[in-house]
C-alpha cells in the first residue's frame, strides 16, 4: 500500500512501537527541541505532541530517526531501489519497429504512472484561513542562542522563472513576524537559483512552504535529484505512484494535495535582512547572514492537521539517518557515471557533506584521483571537503576497515590531494571564506610500480582455509 499522507505513516509507525504520544503540555521554546534531543540521541521513538502550548495543532518530531522508520515511510528496505529505478529509466532504448514499442509498453507505463496528477481541490486545502499568520503553527525554537524560531522541515516549491522546472528543497525559516520570514536557501541551492533569476528579471518569485507530506514527498524534498528533473516527478517515481498536486489559492505553484499544511507566498530577493544565528546541523551556531524576506499570503490546511518539525545539532540526530538513505539511493547513479565505483559511504559523524569513502576496482594507475575529481564535479557533491578512496576488498562502512588502508597504502605526500578556492557548504565552521575554502582527497588504494611504489607488495595476512573449516565444524566444542 502506497502512503498517501502523513496520517498514514503515522498510523503505520504506531502499530509498529515505533511511536509514542506526549499528553501533557509542552512549549515550543526550547522544551520540544530538548525532549526530541534527548530522544534522538538514545535511539528513541518518533514522538506526536498532542498539546502543545499557545497552539491547537500537534507536532511531529523524530519520524525519520531510524533506519526500521525509514523503511516502513518508503515501504522499501533496500534503498538502492530508489537510484535503480531512475537509472532504469534513463537506459530506456528508444523502440524501433512494433515489436519494440510494443516491448517498451511496460517500462512507459511505470514512467506514466509516476506522473504528478492535477486537482481542482484536496485535502490539504479543507481549512483556508482567513488571516494568514506563522503564529497559528507550533513553530520550535531549537537552541538558546538562537536568533528566534525556525521552521525546519518545510518543503519550499518554487518553479524555474524561465523554464518552469518545478523545485522541492529544504531550507530553514526564521520567523520575523506574524507574515515574514526568512528564507536560509543557500548560493548552490536550486531554490536560490530560481531566486537569482527572478531578481534578474526585476521579478518575486512565488514560493509555497508543503508541511508535512507523505514520505516519499518530504524524501523528494531532500534528496539532491539531477538538475532538471521533477521533484513531483521523483517522489512519484519513488513510491510508484504519481503524487495527486493542487493550485494554490494566492500565488501560481502547485502543491501536493495530501499535505498537512501549506504556507503560500513570494520571496523578494533584492529585501535581504540578518537571519541568523541558529544551531545547526555541523554541532556550531551559524553566525547572522543575509538572506531574502518571505512574505505569507495564504495558509490553507486538513481538518486537525500535524505540524511536522525537526531539530539538528551535533550528529547523529534524525538528518544522519535520512542522509544515509540518500547515500544508498544515489549510489546506482554514481555507478551510472563512475562504472568502477564499489559502493560509497558518507558517515554521519562527518555531517554528511563533510566526508566521502569511495571503493573503487582500480584498474590503471590515478584511477582513485579520476573518480574523486569526477565526484567534486557532480551537483552537491561538489561541497564535499573531504573523499577517501579504497580498494574494493575495503568496507567503506567500517571506519576502522578505513582507516586500516589509510594506514597501509597511502603516504601523506605521494597520496595526500589539497585543491585550494573549491566551493565549500555554507555550513562549513571551518573554512578561511564563507563558500570558498579547499578540499582534501586521500587515495588509499594500493599502489602499484606504475604509480611510483617499488618496493615489493607486502602480502596481507590470511587464515589456512583448511583449518577455518575445521575450527567451525567444531565450535560447538569449544564451548565459547
Amino acid at each position: 500500500m502506497t502512503m498517501d499522507n502523513l496520517k498514514d505513516f503515522v498510523k503505520i509507525l504506531e502499530e509498529n512501537g515505533e511511536l509514542k504520544r506526549v499528553t501533557t503540555q509542552v512549549d515550543t521554546n526550547l522544551e520540544i527541541a530538548e525532549i526530541l534531543r534527548r530522544t534522538m540521541y538514545e535511539g528513541g521513538p518518533a514522538i506526536l505532541f498532542e498539546d502543545v502550548k499557545d497552539s491547537n495543532m500537534p507536532g511531529l518530531g523524530n519520524a525519520f530517526g531510524s533506519m526500521k522508520r525509514l523503511e516502513l515511510g518508503r515501504e522499501m528496505s533496500d534503498f538502492t531501489e530508489i537510484g535503480e529505478r531512475i537509472a532504469s529509466m534513463t537506459k530506456m532504448d528508444m523502440p524501433s519497429g512494433l515489436l519494440g514499442q510494443i516491448k517498451n509498453i511496460p517500462q512507459l507505463k511505470k514512467m506514466t504512472a509516476s506522473f504528478p496528477k492535477s486537482k481542482k481541490d484536496g485535502p490539504v486545502q479543507d481549512v483556508v484561513m482567513g488571516k494568514p499568520s506563522f503564529s497559528q503553527l507550533p513553530i520550535l525554537k531549537t537552541w538558546p542562542k538562537d536568533a528566534g524560531r525556525f521552521i525546519t522541515l518545510g518543503l519550499i516549491a518554487t518553479r524555474h522563472p524561465e523554464t518552469g522546472t518545478r523545485n522541492l528543497g529544504v531550507y530553514r525559516m526564521q520567523i520575523l513576524d506574524d507574515t515574514h520570514a526568512l528564507m536560509h536557501w543557500q548560493k548552490h541551492k536550486r531554490g536560490a537559483h530560481h531566486g537569482d533569476i527572478a531578481e534578474e528579471r526585476g521579478e518575486k518569485i512565488p514560493a509555497a512552504v508543503i508541511i508535512g507530506g507523505d514520505p516519499a514527498t518530504v524524501f523528494a524534498g531532500i534528496a539532491p535529484v539531477p538538475e532538471g528533473l521533477d521533484k513531483y516527478l521523483f517522489a512519484g517515481i519513488t513510491r510508484k505512484k504519481g503524487i495527486e498536486t493542487v493550485p494554490c489559492k494566492t500565488v501560481d505553484l502547485d502543491v501536493p494535495a495530501q499535505a498537512e499544511i501549506i504556507l503560500e507566498g513570494h520571496v523578494d530577493p533584492t529585501d535581504v535582512r540578518p537571519e541568523g544565528p541558529f544551531g545547526d546541523h555541523t554541532g556550531y551556531y551559524t553566525p547572522p547572514e543575509p538572506y531574502p524576506v518571505f512574505t505569507l499570503t495564504g495558509v490553507t490546511c486538513r481538518t486537525s492537521p500535524i505540524y511536522l518539525t525537526t531539530i539538528v545539532g551535533k550528529p547523529v540526530l534524525e538528518d544522519a539517518y535520512i542522509g544515509k538513505v540518500i547515500e544508498r539511493s544515489f549510489l546506482p547513479l554514481m555507478k551510472m557515471f563512475h562504472p568502477e565505483i564499489v559502493d560509497f559511504a558518507m558517515p554521519p559523524s562527518g555531517w554528511f557533506q563533510g566526508f566521502g569513502i569511495i571503493s573503487i576496482k582500480k584498474r590503471y594507475p590515478g584511477q582513485a584521483r579520476k573518480v574523486m575529481m569526477g565526484l567534486w564535479g557532480t551537483g552537491q557533491l561538489s561541497l564535499t571537503k573531504i573523499f577517501v578512496v579504497v580498494d574494493d576488498d575495503i568496507n567503506v562502512h567500517d571506519v576502522n576497515d578505513v582507516i586500516w588502508a589509510i594506514t597501509t597504502r597511502a603516504d601523506a605526500a605521494r597520496d595526500t590531494m589539497i585543491i585550494p578556492n573549491t566551493p565549500t557548504d555554507n555550513l562549513d565552521p571551518a573554512s578561511p571564506l564563507v563558500n570558498l575554502g579547499s578540499k582534501m582527497g586521500i587515495d588509499a588504494t594500493q599502489k602499484t610500480h606504475l604509480e611510483g611504489f617499488n618496493r615489493p607488495v607486502q602480502e596481507q595476512v590470511m587464515p589456512d582455509e583448511e583449518t577455518v573449516k575445521m575450527v567451525d565444524s567444531r565450535w560447538g566444542d569449544y564451548n565459547l
